[in-house]
């Protein structure tokens, strides 16, 4: 179901986005998984100790699941509702911002 004012887009299948001769080869599909778990893990590590600092905390994390999304169905799941969710609060903002200045407009 779409919300007014927002359009549905194609959402990718789900799955490995792995070359093809990656995934036709089991044991270097299974080395291709575990580098991208391991790059994505220490990204979203990095992101989580800049947290309590000043910086881009939460983009660093988000950045570190869309490298796991490119492998793995979770990711991909989590990135969809985080993507909705980030959708939706944008809508709501916008609305509350019009309902606003249509209040203080004379």
């Amino acid at each position: 179901m779409v919300a007014e004012g927002e359009t549905k887009t194609e959402e990718r299948p789900l799955g490995s986005r792995a070359p093809a001769f990656v995934q036709a080869r089991r044991s270097l599909h299974l080395s291709w998984q575990a580098g991208v778990f391991l790059v994505g893990l220490a990204i979203v590590v990095t992101g989580v100790i800049l947290l309590p600092l000043p910086g881009p905390g939460w983009v660093i994390i988000f950045a570190g699941m869309a490298v796991w999304a490119t492998e793995f169905v979770w990711a991909q799941l989590v990135m969809r509702w985080t993507k909705r969710r980030l959708a939706q609060g944008t809508a709501w903002w916008k609305r509350r911002r019009a309902e606003r200045a249509a209040r203080r407009a004379p």
